[in-house]
């Protein structure tokens, strides 16, 4: 076990230890049939403090050799699957915080060699009898291993999109970075499965994007993930019942995230809630804004500030429950690159200020904690 290899399951026995779990292994379920497979590839994008660390710590409890997790499971939903057994604690997983790596460098260049550096550490570690054509390159690390073992990595990472919102205006480190990552994990028989997490969906050069073979599931597009974005109606309910509060206030607060899972037997609503918020108003016993107190607050401040095609009004509208019609598929997938209005609100969607409706093509302002930070920003209206 080492600290980015099989890194044990620490991080998810914290999140069943919780006062407050609400069990989503069910997306294991979703994962398990895409392992081997051309749909290996997935990135997960959704606002921050909607559980994507949780659900890679998960990941990783649930598919790492070295620890039997199967006491972890076992009570809850995935331990019912047909797949549950066959794949528990498995496979070597990598799982790395591409943002512990940024905080730790001062460049895209110094962050690579630091990330392959101790990757290297923990593979060459681990698999002491392997023969290594090059010691100092991933890449050939993990085809020798592959080679030796004929056994798969699944690679979990998290905060990829770091670079896009700390390194706003660097093109060329953020190019650097998506060729590293197309390098290390496309057409590669080591992988068997690529699961990465963020706030951005998969940066977008021009029409084309460096990493095409991932399938990207995010708030505007959830696919059958949807009801993992968060917690879901019935789950709030359940929660509300458990902490004696109402559940009327908590919709009124903190509900408005409509997505939609489109399946061949027709389409899925899943009237989805902020789990950071849900939690915190539980414990608390108040209701109250507790999600958006996070850095992503400035960025609905800066592009407000904008007024791009009357972006303002568009607000105000919004404020006083009107829904704005949006085209979503020019928007970039980074925080700096708008031609139009409907860019500047399609990043709104993704850092969790505003809901899409992918039916109507339509965005609005989900729930009362969400509006309120709005109305703290709107001097910025006039």
């Amino acid at each position: 076990m080492g600290s980015y290899l099989n890194p044990g399951n620490k991080g998810f026995q914290e999140s069943l230890n919780s006062k407050i779990y609400v069990d989503k292994t069910g997306l294991i379920e979703k994962t398990n049939a895409a392992l081997n497979t051309r749909q290996k590839f997935m990135c997960v994008s959704r606002p921050r403090r909607f559980g994507k660390s949780m659900a890679a710590d998960m990941l990783a409890a649930y598919y790492a050799r070295g620890e039997d997790s199967a006491e972890l499971f076992e009570a809850l939903k995935i331990s019912k699957a047909e797949s549950y057994e066959k794949h528990r604690n498995q496979y070597d997983v990598i799982k790395v915080n591409m943002q512990e790596f940024l905080s730790m460098t001062h460049s895209m260049d110094e962050m690579l060699v630091m990330l392959q550096k101790y990757l290297i550490f923990d593979l060459m570690d681990h698999f002491e009898t392997v023969r290594f054509r090059d010691e100092h390159n991933l890449i050939q690390v993990m085809k020798d291993i592959y080679s030796k073992t004929n056994h798969s990595f699944i690679i979990l990472i998290d905060e990829w999109d770091c670079l896009f919102r700390e390194y706003k205006q660097d093109k060329e480190a953020q190019k650097k970075y998506l060729d590293f990552l197309r390098a290390w994990l496309k057409d590669k028989d080591y992988v068997a499965l690529a699961y990465m997490t963020g706030i951005l969906p998969i940066k977008k050069y021009g029409s084309h994007s460096a990493l095409n073979m991932f399938t990207e599931y995010s708030m505007t597009d959830p696919g059958d993930l949807a009801e993992y974005f968060g917690f879901t109606e019935k789950e709030v309910f359940a929660l509300c019942e458990k902490y004696d509060m109402s559940f009327e206030e908590a919709k009124m607060w903190y509900d408005g995230y409509q997505l939609i899972a489109h399946r061949q037997t027709g389409n899925e609503i899943y009237s989805m809630y902020s789990p950071k918020s849900v939690v915190e108003a539980m414990l608390r016993h108040k209701f109250g804004t507790y999600w958006n107190q996070t850095e992503t607050y400035e960025a609905l401040k800066i592009y407000i500030q904008m007024d791009m095609d009357g972006l303002k009004d568009s607000v105000v509208r919004m404020l006083a429950g009107d829904a704005v019609s949006i085209h979503i598929g020019t928007f970039s997938n980074d925080m700096t690159t708008f031609a139009t209005k409907d860019d500047v609100l399609t990043l709104l969607v993704h850092l969790g200020y505003l809901t899409y409706n992918s039916t109507a093509e339509t965005v609005s302002i989900p729930n009362k904690e969400v509006s309120q930070e709005y109305i703290n920003a709107r001097r910025y209206f006039r």
